[in-house]
């Protein structure tokens, strides 16, 4: 493709994705493709001649879009918001025109020394401690990963990366907490069987003295307790566990204190908000994401640890082919991470955070936070619909109940309530189960939802529990 000919289709593209950001609200905002029916109308074998980027667009257009959900529709209420933004996506059009590979700093000094900035301002926006650096890892499943690694190797004296385990090591999370936990738990070598979960109490938050009662038997039957992840803004509920009293437990007996706050991070953009990071200066490593409520796109998780050196060499291997004159004097963010290959993710960060400024961002935060009290609001004063959990952020849980129905029938009725609202594909929710009851998830976080769409989420709601 000639330089023309991509100016051409690069037009073009940017038109249909401007296009894209105004018209989506006319789309359904889930796909309504049956399984395997999008694969069906693709060729089996790759064409042996290079085709036209028409015929290839089209095909995007008839076959692809169909399959699509629509992450960035208004009236996307599903799961928790993957928000992007135009200054996002002018970013991301820019750092793959560049190609960069941003692996250690001669490969790319001004991505390296951007991300230190952007992650530093990060830092002092949501108000964390002053000492901790930030490095961006790809998702909080990698950085709460990193985190269980550290603490591994911390608790060991840097032992397993070179011997292996050599008695069990135990990690700590609530039942609330982010499958990732777990996963991260296998993927580190601590074997599932070492992940102890902690009951949680009315509002689905840990209970600090049953973490301690379990770090205290575990130690008297010869486990080596090494790392809590707390929670503040569970998947399930966004259910804030106690940060001050779980670090001091962990202060007391030596534990590496990780806090999971991949979603509500955004919210401690204001100050009001920020009483939840109150012990944050304990915790030993911090992740959020701003690919889900602040406007950059996927994928951009922002990790923070007290002492990175605890982190870098946990990671650092440095063969001769990537040595460097200047490695004494930077940050490599190979040694920061898993990964040796990085994208420049701190492109998009700075283009968000540069347009939008700290005022724009609180402004929507505060928004989505007023929308989901309006819902709240409008669930109190029916009969029929009942709160399953607190408020803190911009998720509401809830269901139908009638008031005489058996859970049992009550979980049926909902999952076909939630199965009809979607199929009208004027809005998309999603579901959690909360102590064995089926409840509906209402995720109010998208970039464009005004308060008309959450009212007419409601009304549908309303409408379809009476038809059914």
């Amino acid at each position: 493709m000639d330089k023309e000919t991509f100016k051409q289709y690069g037009y073009e593209l940017v038109d249909w994705i401007a296009d894209y950001f105004t018209d989506v609200e006319q789309y359904p905002v889930k796909s309504t493709a049956k399984p395997g029916e999008i694969k069906k109308k693709l060729p089996g074998n790759p064409p042996r001649e290079g085709e036209g980027v028409d015929t290839i667009m089209n095909d995007f257009k008839e076959i692809l879009l169909p399959g699509i959900t629509h992450w960035q529709h208004p009236s996307w209420f599903a799961y928790f918001p993957a928000n992007n933004s135009p200054p996002s996506v002018l970013a991301e059009l820019l750092t793959a025109g560049l190609g960069v590979q941003c692996m250690v700093w001669q490969t790319s000094p001004a991505a390296a020394e951007l991300e230190e900035v952007v992650m530093d301002w990060l830092r002092d926006m949501i108000g964390l401690p002053s000492g901790m650096s930030g490095v961006i890892q790809d998702t909080a499943s990698t950085a709460t990963l990193c985190a269980l690694l550290t603490a591994r190797e911390v608790c060991t004296g840097f032992e397993t990366n070179v011997k292996g385990f050599r008695k069990p090591l135990r990690v700590y999370a609530s039942r609330e907490a982010h499958s990732s936990v777990e996963k991260g738990v296998k993927a580190a070598g601590y074997g599932r069987e070492n992940l102890f979960y902690i009951s949680t109490d009315e509002s689905f938050a840990m209970i600090p003295s049953l973490l301690e009662e379990a770090v205290i038997k575990d130690k008297e039957k010869g486990f080596q307790p090494t790392c809590v992840v707390a929670s503040l803004g569970t998947t399930s509920t966004t259910a804030v566990d106690p940060l001050e009293a779980i670090a001091e437990i962990c202060r007391r007996h030596g534990l590496w204190l990780h806090v999971d706050a991949a979603y509500a991070g955004t919210a401690a953009l204001l100050e009001e908000n920020r009483d939840m990071l109150r012990g944050m200066e304990q915790a030993d490593s911090f992740v959020f994401n701003p690919h889900k409520w602040m406007l950059t796109n996927f994928d951009c998780s922002a990790y923070f640890v007290k002492d990175p050196e605890l982190l870098v060499r946990t990671f650092d291997i440095s063969p001769e082919y990537l040595k460097t004159s200047f490695d004494e004097q930077v940050k490599n963010y190979r040694d920061w991470g898993v990964q040796l290959g990085r994208r420049f993710r701190a492109l998009k960060l700075w283009f968000v955070i540069r347009s939008y400024g700290v005022k724009g961002l609180q402004n929507m935060v505060r928004e989505h936070l007023r929308l989901a009290q309006l819902f709240k609001g409008w669930l109190e004063e029916e009969d029929h619909f009942q709160l399953m959990a607190p408020v803190p952020f911009s998720l509401v849980c809830f269901r139908y109940n009638d008031g005489v129905s058996s859970d049992e029938h009550l979980n049926k009725y909902n999952q076909e309530l939630l199965e009809r609202i979607n199929a009208t594909g004027r809005v998309f929710l999603s579901h959690t189960s909360i102590k064995g009851r089926y409840v509906l998830r209402m995720s109010i976080g998208q970039r464009t939802t005004e308060e008309r769409h959450v009212r007419q989420a409601w009304e549908l709601i309303r409408r379809e529990a009476d038809r059914l």
